[in-house]
């Protein structure tokens, strides 16, 4: 049996974090299915009851998708609850090339991805700039404050 994997991640503006992410992650916004002009006429294809759905629900794309086919679906479900606590998982952004990449080298892939996602929206919570222990890194908050590394 296969198993696909898709990550869903609560927020209160999903069209907002599809931009954010899909840049951060150099994925697309994924079209709808079977020819469908939006995410919302296929849901009402499916008899998805309209009062089920929020207003704007569908009317543009709320997943994102790694258009090599490699990395999961990531779907941004809209809650009305605003985030409250630190996240007990966050993503990882790992653009330096690893351990066998110069230091400076990783760090200036650091430094272009973050000042990319700053641009995006992204805020820098910390720099970890450890070149002891041959680390350059950021913790950063995207759009709806949720915690990502920049390694």
């Amino acid at each position: 049996m296969e198993m696909r994997m898709q990550l869903t991640i609560d927020c209160s503006d999903p069209q907002r974090m599809v931009t954010f992410w899909a840049e951060a992650l150099g994925y697309v916004p994924e079209p709808p299915p079977g020819g469908h002009t939006t995410w919302r006429a296929y849901w009402a294809s499916m008899g998805v009851p309209q009062a089920e759905l929020p207003a704007g629900a569908g009317d543009i794309p709320e997943s994102i998708i790694d258009p090599a086919g490699r990395g999961p679906r990531v779907w941004f479900q809209q809650v009305p609850e605003p985030k409250v606590a630190k996240n007990r998982w966050h993503f990882d952004l790992k653009v330096g090339g690893g351990r066998d990449v110069p230091l400076d080298v990783r760090t200036e892939r650091v430094k272009a991805t973050v000042e990319r996602l700053v641009t995006a929206g992204a805020t820098v919570l910390r720099i970890k700039d450890e070149p002891d222990m041959g680390l350059y890194a950021a913790a950063m908050h995207d759009l709806e404050g949720n915690e990502f590394d920049v390694v």
